[in-house]
């Protein structure tokens, strides 16, 4: 059954595993230069009165017409149509505003990643606000695992006199766990993103991925699917006059664009596309997180050390997100919602403080584990022998499974596998590349697990360890059966050619118009040739610093660059064939200067 209720069942397993298929060395990436149309380029360009490359970018993201693109500059929470079209969105709010005008108890279950907490909390903070009864929980993920399970039910919901139920970014899969719910009188609401094939038999399942929903609305992260509830429960309240009679209900109507910080953070750390409703949620998040950040955020700033005036989708996804995923990877997530949530400063520096050093530890188990397979993959003389990754260990951390599988993905370019092994089961995080379908393709190796879930690009999932040689087997022949060889390669998307001479303030200052940037809406990278290194040193350890010129500039522009994560014992280089690059501004010593960020260098002339 395609779930994420992971059963802790102890079948003879006593042997470490490191089956697997890669290649020894990271292999190079496909340069792709995009050729936009540029008859389309100019006519934008004449319209708008924007930069031509600023244009070619516009057209590479499919904005052709002065509608879309305007709808794209300048996003509003206002233009969002959707509110109100998901499946079963009425049934859930009117549940809910039963649940409130008969003050029963709901309790909000939240999941342990960034989305789940922020999905959770907004929900516990409208409903506070609102003047119900209601609390929030989110599980363990050592002792309790994801989702809502039968044992929630007996040992908490029962025992506390629950009502109502209401799941965010999980539930899609908890069908023995609603059942249980419905047999001991609790109503359950299920609000997720995740893929599902058959619904659980709660009062209402709000997910856009359940097969007739034709709201479209595919792309929403769990915070998105939690906030669309809050803007239908709103209104509903609203016609219904809930507002009229606030002070008597102890409630006021809720300002939903003051949580958009949270709903832009849960889906960014998500990783979703972030276009159409995603983008104008983002958008509005990062501005309302760069106007006025709520004490949790700002103590999370301080802790990072950010001192840049204008915070961007990189500086939550690469260091305010990991920081709060700590808590769950490690300890409770409950810490990271009580940051999120509190309003007093002293105790969300407290709070940041202790998601800072549990981050801290994250980060020495993830590079110990990395360490082992880097070890292991240096020794093994049969690696081409598989298309996937499928590692498994006794000793390993269950909650960083995730982000070392995403790294391992990331580098060499195929679906990874990790499993923690406890007691003869194998619970496992998995993560996959462009193209390649992991939730279907773990589907077709169903019968060899014991519970799975997620969606294209990750998932959980648990076996049997005296299952594991048949599943990286099975697993293996699924992929490399399903798809071409061309999806193991991948490619650096490259918006255009951008020589020296035609960088400009008013290019980079366009460019930022078009964040936020993530999946589906890349940061725009250019390529340049005939690069002469002008100075080059080493600086933070393996970071190398660039002063760059191109020959035949016609104005001699010299630019800085950065080029991150290199290798220190190579020696400096003189220039390259070509690179390509980010286009950004530095911001240092409250003065900005416009930089390179260098994503790819070849042809290293010496």
């Amino acid at each position: 059954m395609p779930n994420k209720e992971r059963t802790h069942e102890t079948p003879f397993f006593y042997c470490l595993y490191f089956p697997y298929a890669l290649y020894p060395f990271p292999m190079g990436k496909i340069w792709s230069i995009k050729t936009p149309d540029q008859r389309i380029a100019r006519r934008i360009s004449r319209k708008t009165g924007c930069h031509p490359v600023t244009a070619s970018v516009l057209v590479n993201r499919g904005l052709e017409q002065e509608d879309d693109i305007a709808a794209f500059l300048y996003p509003s929470i206002s233009k969002i149509d959707t509110f109100f079209s998901l499946k079963d969105m009425d049934s859930a709010v009117v549940r809910i505003a039963e649940a409130m005008a008969k003050q029963q108890k709901i309790l909000v279950f939240g999941d342990y990643d960034v989305d789940g907490i922020t999905s959770a909390s907004i929900v516990w903070w409208f409903l506070r606000e609102a003047g119900a009864d209601a609390d929030i929980y989110i599980p363990h993920r050592i002792e309790e695992g994801y989702g809502l399970r039968p044992s929630h039910v007996k040992d908490m919901f029962v025992p506390g006199k629950i009502d109502l139920v209401i799941t965010t970014d999980c539930g899609s899969g908890s069908h023995d766990a609603v059942l249980a719910a419905n047999t001991a009188g609790i109503d359950v609401i299920i609000t997720d993103h995740h893929d599902i094939d058959h619904l659980p038999a709660a009062c209402a399942v709000v997910n856009p991925k359940r097969k007739d929903c034709t709201a479209g609305l595919e792309h929403l992260a769990g915070v998105g699917v939690a906030f669309y509830l809050l803007v239908c429960l709103r209104k509903h309240l609203r016609d219904a006059g809930f507002w009229d009679n606030a002070g008597e209900n102890n409630a006021s109507e809720p300002n939903l664009k003051s949580i958009c910080d949270l709903v832009a953070l849960g889906t960014i750390a998500d990783v979703v596309p972030l276009v159409r409703e995603n983008r104008i949620i983002a958008k509005t998040g990062m501005d309302v997180i760069n106007a006025s950040p709520r004490c949790g955020i700002r103590a999370l700033i301080d802790a990072c050390g950010i001192s840049k005036p204008i915070l961007d989708t990189e500086d939550l996804a690469f260091r305010i997100v990991p920081r709060l995923n700590a808590a769950g990877r490690l300890d409770h997530a409950m810490t990271a919602a009580r940051l999120l949530d509190t309003t007093e400063a002293d105790t969300a520096a407290s709070l940041a403080s202790i998601v800072n050093t549990l981050n801290a530890e994250r980060q020495r188990i993830e590079q110990a584990m990395q360490q082992k397979i880097s070890a292991y993959l240096a020794q093994e003389d049969e690696l081409d022998r598989f298309k996937t990754i499928v590692l498994a260990d006794t000793q390993w951390h269950q909650g960083v499974l995730g982000i070392v599988a995403s790294r391992l993905a990331e580098k060499f370019f195929r679906p990874v596998v990790l499993f923690a092994i406890n007691d003869g089961v194998a619970v496992g995080s998995a993560r996959s590349v462009p193209g390649i379908d992991l939730f279907e393709s773990l589907s077709r190796c169903g019968h060899l697990l014991e519970a799975y879930g997620g969606h294209a690009m990750a998932a959980g999932l648990t076996i049997k360890g005296s299952n594991f040689k048949e599943f990286r087997q099975a697993f293996d022949d699924c992929i490399t059966n399903a798809y071409p060889e061309s999806v193991f390669s991948p490619t650096l998307e490259i918006d255009c050619t951008l020589d020296f001479d035609r960088i400009s303030d008013t290019l980079a200052n366009e460019l930022l118009m078009l964040a936020p940037f993530g999946e589906e809406n890349p940061e725009p990278i250019f390529a340049a040739q005939n690069i002469v290194v002008r100075h080059a040193r080493i600086v933070g350890g393996k970071h190398l610093q660039l002063t760059l010129s191109q020959t035949g500039s016609q104005t001699g522009k010299i630019l800085p660059a950065i080029a991150f994560n290199v290798d220190p014992d190579k020696a400096l280089p003189k220039g390259f064939e070509k690179i390509a690059y980010r286009l950004r501004w530095n911001h240092y010593n409250g003065k900005q200067k416009l930089q390179l960020l260098v994503e790819a260098m070849d042809g290293d002339l010496k």
